[in-house]
Order: structure tokens, then sequence, then C-alpha cells
């Protein structure tokens, strides 16, 4: 199992914010995030948003640091980009 992160570099409600992906499965990535401790809510579309405090946390338990870049590549090259359409995201199943 690898999952991957970007650096804390999006802004939002006053935090920056990481993005937490698999290139494998999106069980994969909910497995990681449960044992993390990450709530579900945290999860839009195709990743899951990790705050910065978070981010140590996460590379401690196993995910594997890389550009913003190289996570939307990952997403791709899986086929488990999801974009949001029409101002809304898609349906997500878990």
């Amino acid at each position: 199992m690898t999952i991957y992160i970007d650096p804390p570099q999006w802004p939002g409600h006053g935090r920056m914010w990481s993005h937490l992906v698999s290139d494998v499965s999106y069980d994969e990535l909910h497995l990681f995030a449960q044992e993390l401790g990450v709530p579900g809510r945290a999860f839009e579309r195709d990743h899951y948003d990790l705050p910065a405090h978070r981010y140590a946390d996460a590379v401690l338990a196993g995910a594997v640091e890389v550009s913003s870049r190289e996570v939307v590549r990952l997403l791709h090259g899986a086929g488990l980009r999801r974009r949001k359409r029409g101002g809304r995201a898609e349906g997500v199943g878990r």
C-alpha cells in the first residue's frame, strides 16, 4: 500500500492543507485515512484534505511526500481523478 501526500500549500478556512491520495484505490485511501484518524468529511471526490499540523503524522504513518503536480499525475495514471462538474462534485462511492 502506498499513499501519497503533497506539501501543505493550499489555503482554506484560515489553515494550510495537503492532499492525501492513493494510486491504487479509494479503499486503500479510506483505510489509511481511517487508521490515521482522519474524519470521513475530509474526503473530497478523490482525495482527503489534511491540515498542515497533521502532515508529519501522515508521513510517519507511511505516506510518501510528493509534489502537488505529482499528486494529480498519480490520480490520472490510476484512473482515480474525479473533477467537479458544473460547480458540484461527482458522486463518490465508498
